[in-house]
């Protein structure tokens, strides 16, 4: 799922404080769930004309931050729908969202990496109405602040 900027900022604030203020510690810093809405275009439905679905629901946010014996952070968040439907303005078809987004950050500096990986799926009824998009991004750094592994991998899929 797309984070806000809101969620974004306070996920950014909590670990800023988390790394400033308890050097050597690890733990969950963020475990909540937050209310959700989004627009979303949906193309395969309808027939393949496509509509606005808009969706509501809350979704699972989980942050966590550890400290490696060598002080190397190693950082996640999660996000995922819990309970995330909404209705087709053109249809009034239900539709479910589905899915989980992630990323893993290790280091501060130089070595560095991080993996992103969003499953977004909007459920709706019968068949053709599915929307599947994936995306894996992944960045490798070494220690000379070369960027040894780049990827971005996006799809997106009517099922």
């Amino acid at each position: 799922m797309r984070r806000t900027l809101v969620s974004g900022l306070s996920i950014a604030g909590a670990l800023v404080l988390f790394l400033f203020a308890c050097p050597g510690s690890a733990g969950v810093l963020v475990n909540s769930a937050v209310p959700f809405e989004q627009l979303v275009s949906v193309p395969c439905a309808d027939d393949g004309s496509g509509e606005l679905v808009l969706l509501t629901g809350f979704l699972h946010v989980l942050v966590t931050a550890t400290f490696d014996a060598n002080g190397i952070l190693h950082a996640t968040t999660h996000f995922q729908p819990m309970g995330v439907a909404g209705t087709g303005l053109t249809t009034g078809d239900v539709y479910r969202a589905t899915g989980i987004t992630r990323d893993e950050v290790n280091g501060l500096d130089v070595p560095f990496e991080t993996t992103f990986v969003n499953n977004f799926r909007i459920i709706g009824p019968g068949t053709g109405n599915n929307l599947l998009v994936h995306e894996m991004f992944h960045v490798t750094v070494n220690a000379v602040g070369q960027v040894t592994v780049l990827f971005d991998r996006v799809s997106t899929e009517c099922r």
